[in-house]
């Protein structure tokens, strides 16, 4: 009798050390959880999206690379606007398809708009690979204009933006297909 109830006084204790980890466990992830939810809000490239369809451009004046002076209203209808990182092993990947998906745009560079954001001495060769193709903005980070005026904060973020009828510049798109043809995309 007594082995038995050994037995069960071990089985109790250790359903309740099972219960005490489970509960750190639990502590753990939550902890984890406000952690990554504080990282996933707008502008983190845990697959969120850091301007939704609809949603205005912010104010903004800089210049390209090449001493072009660009301001929010000289955003023509139906413009790209792309964000890379020298640093970002995803815009390395991505940007030959995004090259040669803007040379094929329509109206050419001037509906292309690219920032890239991080020390410029890296942005260097993103800036040659990309300046045939688009107006480009090398930005140290993401408080700059162009990056603040889109909240752009994951890389690399692609969009599209128009005018409204009363003047807003608003993303039209903000996933951009790089594999569709040009004018299915349109």
């Amino acid at each position: 009798m007594s082995f038995l109830m050994a037995a069960v006084v071990f089985v109790g204790a250790l359903c309740m050390l099972d219960l005490v980890l489970t509960l750190g466990v639990i502590k753990r992830l939550r902890e984890h959880s406000e952690l990554l939810s504080g990282v996933s809000g707008p502008g983190s490239g845990f697959d969120t999206l850091d301007m939704v369809v609809g949603e205005e451009v912010g104010e903004f004046a800089t210049s390209t690379v090449d001493g072009e002076p660009l301001t929010h209203g000289m955003l023509a209808a139906d413009t790209l606007v792309a964000f890379f990182s020298p640093g970002c092993q995803p815009c390395k990947e991505k940007m030959p398809k995004f090259v040669d998906y803007a040379r094929t745009l329509p109206g050419g560079r001037e509906q292309v708009l690219v920032a890239v954001v991080g020390d410029p001495a890296e942005a260097a060769a993103f800036v040659a690979e990309l300046s045939p193709v688009a107006r480009v903005v090398v930005e140290e980070g993401p408080d700059e204009p162009l990056s603040a005026a889109f909240r752009a904060r994951s890389f690399p973020t692609l969009l599209r933006v128009a005018p409204d009828g009363h003047g807003r510049i608003l993303v039209t798109a903000n996933r951009v297909d790089l594999d569709r043809p040009v004018t299915a995309a349109l």
